[in-house]
């Protein structure tokens, strides 16, 4: 089969490569990008990896979904610092999916683009015997679950591994949460909180409008439409449902018994056409997203949401918010809360925190004594995170983390291709990463449903 690099113009022949569990003695890893509608498909691709071929298969329909994804691969290549040696074959294709599963370049595809066909494309390429890491979410609709339930059950069976790109549990202010809630000398026992006050909150506030890799980001216009996005309560909730769980209960399997769902909703951010414009570049809205556009011409999308349940009896609250675009000098932000009998463990990234996110401890009664416990605590996480220290802030310490742990969301992609490539060396995920997805997805179609209920 000819195919032609659209970087280079030239022409190659491309083989089979072997579908079997990657381990050392076999060829390395081959990637493969099947419709990369999405931004964080290219994100992988922003560093390289000394497993992985540096020639990758796109399979896509001609568009410009596809051409922003080759130009943001070409800018990672053409970089002044360090840039990337990425060999892109392009297989151009109205049927991406069948395409792909006839030729089958590569051992590992890269799922990151328009979510109503997502798990429809994950459990054929399982069966097909391809390993897949896919963006979240894998399912924005309820009767995703059992297509989801088969495809990690065909996984298992045809040794390939399936895995959600989690990228939060790699930013620095989270983990040195996790350890400290860890630690029940500083952190106590994990309260249970109420369902006015939970113990646990995980808010993100996200912007349609914002900049990657320091060039303005050209939204899809799919992306405004629910029906292939996904809604707000499904869509980044994925990262914060999985996160509650991480921490509270970090490498314990999870059923589903665990949680009980309490309460849901969703609403809608309103954009106008001059907002859409600048955040895809097109200069009507298309007619898919005229169902969604109110007598105004005003468009909303149901992209806000909000769920509190309980895991394994803590209260737990999950909040995603999409405005236009952030105040000058603020990103996409994120707020949260771990309680404790003894401390709480906050992260705020508010105009107060110039915008960047920050770890306080927070004791529940002052007294003598907490200033050993905390130095002790910071004592701990320097074996793992040397240079971490601590101040005094208002209500209790600030903990202070060295900018070379600092790398942003961008960053953490390549920290987990480097985590899925060793799975795949190991040819196993750890025992509680299947059974805590299932879990986490059903949580979230839990509190789909729930949201439409009166």
């Amino acid at each position: 089969m000819k195919i032609i690099t659209p970087l280079t113009g030239t022409l190659a022949v491309v083989g089979l490569v072997s579908l079997l569990p990657l381990h050392a003695e076999q060829k390395p890893v081959r990637l493969m990008t099947l419709d990369p509608g999405h931004f964080h498909a290219a994100l992988v691709q922003k560093s390289m990896y000394a497993e992985v071929s540096p020639e990758v298969h796109v399979f896509a329909p001609a568009g410009p979904d596809l051409d922003l994804h080759l130009n943001r691969i070409n800018g990672f290549n053409t970089r002044t610092e360090n840039p990337t040696t990425w060999k892109t074959q392009v297989h151009r294709s109205d049927n991406s999916l069948d395409a792909m599963l006839k030729l089958r370049p590569g051992n590992v595809v890269v799922l990151a683009g328009d979510n109503s066909r997502k798990t429809d494309n994950i459990l054929a390429s399982v069966k097909a015997g391809i390993n897949v890491l896919a963006d979240k979410p894998m399912i924005i609709t309820p009767d995703g679950m059992d297509k989801l339930r088969e495809a990690f059950k065909v996984a298992q069976k045809k040794k390939v591994l399936l895995y959600d790109i989690m990228t939060e549990r790699h930013e620095i202010t989270t983990m040195l949460q996790r350890a400290l809630s860890q630690m029940p000398a500083l952190y106590g026992e994990q309260s249970q909180g109420s369902p006015a006050t939970p113990a646990v909150t995980k808010e993100s506030v996200h912007h349609y409008f914002k900049y990657v890799s320091g060039k303005p980001l050209k939204r899809p216009p799919w992306f405004f439409d629910v029906t292939a996005e996904g809604e707000g309560i499904v869509d980044v909730t994925t990262h914060l449902v999985d996160l509650i769980q991480w921490e509270c209960f970090p490498n314990q399997i999870m059923e589903q018994s665990d949680v009980k769902m309490l309460s849901a909703r969703t609403w809608p951010t309103k954009l106008t056409l001059t907002q859409f414009t600048k955040a895809t570049g097109l200069k009507a809205f298309p007619a898919s997203l005229k169902k969604y556009i109110n007598a105004e011409g005003i468009l909303e999308v149901d992209c806000n949401g909000e769920m509190i349940y309980t895991l394994k009896g803590v209260h737990c609250k999950v909040s995603v918010i999409w405005n236009f675009q952030a105040p000058e000098g603020a990103k996409d932000t994120h707020y949260s809360i771990m309680q404790g009998t003894r401390c709480a463990l906050v992260i705020r990234q508010g105009a107060g925190q110039g915008y960047q996110p920050t770890l306080y401890i927070e004791p529940v009664q002052k007294g003598t004594g907490l200033t050993k416990l905390v130095q002790a605590a910071i004592g701990n996480l320097q074996k793992n995170w040397p240079g971490v220290t601590v101040k005094t802030s208002d209500n209790g310490w600030q903990v202070v983390i060295p900018q070379k742990y600092k790398i942003g969301h961008e960053g953490h992609f390549a920290q987990v291709t480097k985590a899925y490539l060793s799975y795949l060396k190991e040819g196993k995920l750890p025992a509680w990463e299947v059974p805590n997805m299932l879990v986490k997805y059903q949580t979230i179609m839990d509190a789909y449903q729930l949201s439409r209920k009166k």
